[in-house]
């Protein structure tokens, strides 16, 4: 989820597409949020670890 933010991210910044920006930011930030909570052994979605 976090390699497509960023895919997202920078697709989005060289066609100058708003909406593909937006989508790439809470891309990251949903990915990172979830690949912390599992990091700390929270589970995520009922597993033990997200990755």
């Amino acid at each position: 989820m976090i390699i497509l933010g960023v895919i997202l991210l920078i697709i989005g910044f060289v066609t100058g597409i708003a909406i593909l920006w937006t989508i790439g930011i809470v891309l990251v930030l949903v990915g990172i949020v979830l690949w912390t909570m599992g990091a700390v052994g929270h589970q995520v979605a009922g597993r033990r670890h997200y990755w």
